[in-house]
């Protein structure tokens, strides 16, 4: 496994390396690895340039989003194909993005519980999917579907106005049984998305229902993304309780936070939310991200950089500390970090789409190499305090930051390769902080 981000000090990392002073009195052993699992709805994402007649003859509403069944994607999808209208077509799903991105960054594996088309042609979406995701996302568990994966089309027309047509194909017809209980049990996290709630009568609720409850009974962090805040603000109660009762980790951006708590404000909206799960990261677009959590007050660490203002004043004050869920404290408290777009964001930003499961996956990279560390050398004086992360909040928001500037520099959401080993030299400076 890759280290997490970059710093000067990286305590033996990879484990490979381990203590110097030691390494003759110590055979060298081969390093026990681990993983992560999540649960998407397969989908492709397609984007053609079309005119507004096309967007009529096919039934849509330009500008709008609507769901269309398989038969009419079917016939819009030929029709893009013959009249060569597609200039992009990628693998889709916020929990497929964040996987692919997780073992692109750490080159460490990572499980993909959901479906496939069982029959797939050479060129097909089906067949795109495959080919856009990384060689160290293990695959082996999908569910073999007689039907088409999900597909989203995005059309745009010449004033550059988008419009959706979503067809969900059989993305939600996973069932319980194909959710193995041993790699649920054995990860570090295991990550879900909101939507995964809200799939009607289909059984792939269930089947994340049920990776839930395995991820329970071994402890296994739960991470869940929000989505979107049109799927929040229908129900917040009933996210509010549901991220209770089976959430250790929360990601969203400022607007899924406000729908959630009813603060428009990320900052407190993460401190409202720090009541119902352990740890946060919320992206806020321009503003850059947040993360809050809870730490040891007596193991607190202070942050050299600048205090910062706002609704919590300060509220950086312990930034330095490591991230902790309530039941490892004896005196737990509340952290809070903040860091601005790296470089300012993107000098022209080519897609928005992917940018939060590009930091979730940064973050998910520090809890798996928080558990793959201890797990080879358990003695180091890293998990003499045990934690949810390797890193401290400010280190996480740091890579969570460069990972999503280099999502936002991109057409795809998915990472096409890790981030560069050395920085530029002007960039350099951001990880000396």
């Amino acid at each position: 496994m890759k280290f997490p981000g970059q710093r000067k000090s990286k305590h033996y990392f990879p484990v490979e390396s381990r203590d110097p002073l030691t390494n003759e009195l110590n055979p060298v052993i081969q390093p026990r690895h681990t993983h992560i699992t999540g649960i998407d709805q397969t989908l492709v994402d397609i984007e053609a340039h079309v005119d507004e007649e096309f967007i009529a003859r096919h039934g849509l509403k330009k500008g709008n989003s609507m769901l269309i069944d398989d038969a009419a994607a079917h016939v819009l999808y030929e029709e893009l194909q013959q009249q060569n209208l597609i200039t992009e077509e990628f693998a889709g799903g916020t929990i497929g993005n964040t996987l692919h991105n997780y073992s692109t960054l750490a080159d460490s594996r990572s499980v993909m519980f959901g479906v496939m088309s069982r029959n797939i042609q050479i060129g097909s979406y089906a067949y795109r999917y495959l080919c856009n995701t990384s060689s160290r996302v293990d695959l082996n568990q999908l569910q073999p579907v007689d039907g088409p994966i999900g597909r989203c089309f995005t059309l745009v027309t010449e004033c550059g106005e988008r419009t959706f047509a979503i067809s969900k194909g059989c993305m939600d017809k996973l069932t319980p049984e194909y959710i193995d209980e041993n790699l649920v049990k054995t990860g570090s996290a295991l990550v879900l998305t909101a939507y995964l709630m809200r799939a009607g009568d289909d059984p792939i609720t269930d089947a994340a229902m049920t990776a839930i409850h395995y991820a329970h009974e071994a402890d296994v962090p739960v991470v869940l993304t929000l989505g979107t805040r049109f799927l929040i603000e229908q129900d917040p109660q009933f996210w509010r309780d549901f991220i209770a009762d089976h959430v250790t980790v929360l990601a969203m951006n400022e607007e899924e936070a406000e729908a959630l708590t009813g603060h428009a404000d990320p900052l407190l909206a993460c401190d409202q939310a720090l009541e119902w799960c352990e740890l946060i990261l919320c992206t806020a677009g321009p503003s850059g991200l947040y993360m809050a959590g809870w730490t040891e007050e007596d193991s607190k660490r202070e942050t050299s950089h600048m205090l910062l203002p706002g609704a919590i004043p300060e509220f950086n004050q312990y930034e330095f500390s490591r991230p902790m869920t309530r039941a490892q404290c004896e005196k737990p408290m509340k952290v809070y970090s903040h860091i601005a777009p790296f470089m300012g964001g993107p000098e022209k930003i080519s897609n928005t789409n992917g940018a939060g499961d590009g930091a979730l996956s940064a973050l998910l990279h520090d809890m798996a190499a928080n558990d793959y560390h201890k797990l080879n050398l358990p003695q180091s004086r890293k998990h003499h305090i045990s934690g949810l992360c390797y890193s401290s909040f400010a280190q996480i928001c740091k890579y969570a930051n460069r990972v999503s500037y280099e999502v936002l520099a991109q057409y795809s959401p998915r990472l096409s390769r890790g981030l560069p080993e050395r920085e530029d030299s002007l960039e350099e400076a951001y990880w000396e902080r």
